[in-house]
């Protein structure tokens, strides 16, 4: 059994992963803003914005941390085909939801500063995808909300 890391190694952890989240998170507004148009057009380009800043800080806490921050990915798959504005609507809200999840393991791990940043993160991403979604949902950032409930 290997040993249980500390609070500051599950930070760094926590934080890769939140910068892992924004890596993906700015590949998919790319694939979003292509298929969008007007009004969803410019609220694609405001988050992958707002996903690029988190990205850099990220990059940075990492780095405070102690840690290398891990480059991006050449590309990514996608959850679905992309075919359209409906599809690149619903490809927002689940990237919204994965940034929020990351981001809620870091609020978990971190203190301080740090927690504060991580959970302003979480809220905007959650307003973010409940504005793709049209609806939001009761507990962001909660893998097993975002997942359908099992039946017996």
């Amino acid at each position: 059994m290997s040993p249980e890391p500390s609070p500051a190694g599950r930070a760094l952890e926590a934080a890769q992963a939140a910068l892992a989240a924004e890596h993906a998170a700015a590949y998919g507004y790319g694939v979003i803003g292509a298929r969008t148009a007007g009004a969803r057009a410019a609220e694609a380009r405001e988050a992958y914005g707002v996903h690029l800043g988190r990205r850099d800080a990220l990059a940075r806490t990492v780095r405070e941390l102690g840690g290398s921050p891990r480059p991006s990915e050449a590309a990514y798959a996608l959850p679905f085909e992309v075919r359209g504005p409906a599809d690149a609507e619903r490809l927002a809200a689940v990237i919204e939801d994965r940034v929020a999840g990351a981001y809620s393991d870091l609020v978990r791990a971190a203190e301080g500063p740090l927690r504060r940043e991580a959970a302003d993160a979480l809220s905007a991403a959650a307003v973010r995808a409940a504005r793709w979604r049209g609806v939001g949902v009761a507990f962001p950032g909660l893998a097993e909300r975002a997942q359908p409930a099992p039946t017996s």
